[in-house]
């Protein structure tokens, strides 16, 4: 049976493994040998300015803050009047058999789009309707569209 060959590469892989287990051994034998902190050196303060430090605060410098004040997350919204978002328009178009057709605004000469599925009511062109906007992928859509 013939002896795998060692190459170059195989060699300086071996020697980096030996090379990190005698750290490793090193690592451990230190830290055997070296006694176990006390409770002081792990502490760790920040000061008034908020920098760490390894000295305690100056009880002199305290400051009481009254924990009600505190806001976390978004403020409390306050009572605002809502905005009449219902438009009145005038179907100007409508495909029974595609689905979808135009609703013309009273105010200008805007023109929406609807599909069958926005439809609260059944509507035919030239009904009066009421409807609500919202964003679609091409531009404004009419939606939950009633007759008047």
């Amino acid at each position: 049976m013939a002896r795998p060959q060692e190459t170059f590469n195989k060699k300086e892989q071996e020697k980096l493994r030996a090379k990190k287990r005698k750290e490793k051994q090193d690592k451990k034998e230190a830290r055997k040998s070296n006694p176990k902190l006390s409770g002081e050196d792990m502490y760790v303060y920040v000061d008034e300015n908020g920098h760490l430090t390894s000295t305690p605060p100056d009880p002199s410098k305290k400051i009481v803050v009254d924990v009600e004040s505190i806001e976390i997350g978004i403020p409390k919204r306050e009572d605002v009047e809502e905005v009449d978002t219902e438009k009145k328009g005038i179907v100007d178009f409508y495909d029974t058999s595609k689905g979808f057709g135009f609703i013309k605004e009273l105010d200008s000469d805007n023109k929406f789009f609807f599909h069958v599925k926005g439809l609260i009511d059944e509507v035919k062109e030239g009904n009066k309707v009421t409807y609500e906007l919202e964003k679609g992928m091409k531009g404004m859509n009419a939606v939950r569209v009633k007759k008047i």
